[in-house]
């Protein structure tokens, strides 16, 4: 049963056949049904997540990771407080991040937060710019079982013909460049956006702009921490999932604000 809790929990969302199961084990699939009853239980209990039995003959079972509110609660608050370090303050009042999205542990506890929000929603796969919201992007798909699509601010001669759109980003509305590879995304692919941070949303809405080029839709759109500094009304883009705000960062005083963000509210 351990074995087949860890099958089921390194392949979310795959549809695995009972007879999978009954030729690994020689069992019968009376007895497997049984093991995954309890395992459904346990994962249900544990807040891991759902474990769907489909009937017929092209039926199994899928795991479905779905972090409970409490965890992710926990998770989040913990963000926070790392996001609240004053050594995290850049001259500028920019805040380092580097390290956070270079902890697998983290990142994938992340991952699993967007997979229970964007669980039931129909995704092709996932996109990110390089190169900060790379360890993300990659915790994301792999929870949700989707490949990721990177952007690229430069064009690569190894990534054949691509698409190229240019892009307005940053507190100065600085003109950038952003380019995808044309064998990278299938066209009218369903696709979720995930980044580590948002200000006003200039570089998500290049992702947008450049999805529309392939005949690409947006699925949903993921951050990990956007910035409570900008007023809604001046924000590009309303309908997207964050994990903490970061409200203010005082480099004077060496304080920095951060809150949970609107995750709880979608």
């Amino acid at each position: 049963m351990v074995e087949m809790t860890q099958y089921l929990l390194s392949r979310p969302h795959h549809l695995i056949p009972l007879t999978t199961f009954a030729q690994r084990y020689g069992a019968a699939k009376s007895s497997i049904s049984e093991d995954l009853a309890i395992i459904k239980e346990v994962f249900e209990d544990e807040g891991i997540g759902e474990l769907q039995t489909l009937a017929g003959a092209a039926g199994g079972v899928q795991y479905i990771p779905k972090v409970g509110q409490e965890h992710a609660l926990t998770f989040i608050h913990e963000l926070c407080e790392k996001l609240c370090q004053p050594d995290r303050i850049l001259p500028g009042g920019y805040l380092y991040m580097s390290d956070l999205l270079g902890q697998p542990a983290l990142m994938n506890e992340a991952g699993k937060l967007f997979a229970t929000a964007f669980a039931h929603v129909d995704i092709d796969c996932i996109m990110t710019v390089e190169t900060k919201g790379i360890p993300l992007a990659y915790a994301t798909g792999a929870e949700l079982n989707l490949p990721v699509v990177l952007v690229r601010r430069d064009h690569q001669v190894t990534e054949g013909s691509a698409v190229s759109i240019n892009y307005v980003s940053g507190s100065h509305k600085s003109l950038h460049t952003m380019t995808l590879s044309r064998r990278a995304l299938k066209e009218k692919s369903k696709v979720l956006i995930v980044d580590d941070f948002m200000k006003a949303g200039g570089t998500i809405q290049g992702m947008v702009d450049l999805l529309a080029e392939f005949d690409a839709t947006v699925a949903g759109v993921g951050v990990l921490v956007e910035s409570g500094e900008v007023e809604s009304e001046q924000r590009l883009l309303q309908d997207y999932v964050s994990l903490a705000t970061l409200r203010a960062v005082d480099a004077k005083e060496k304080e920095i604000s951060v809150t949970p963000g609107n995750y709880f509210n979608k």
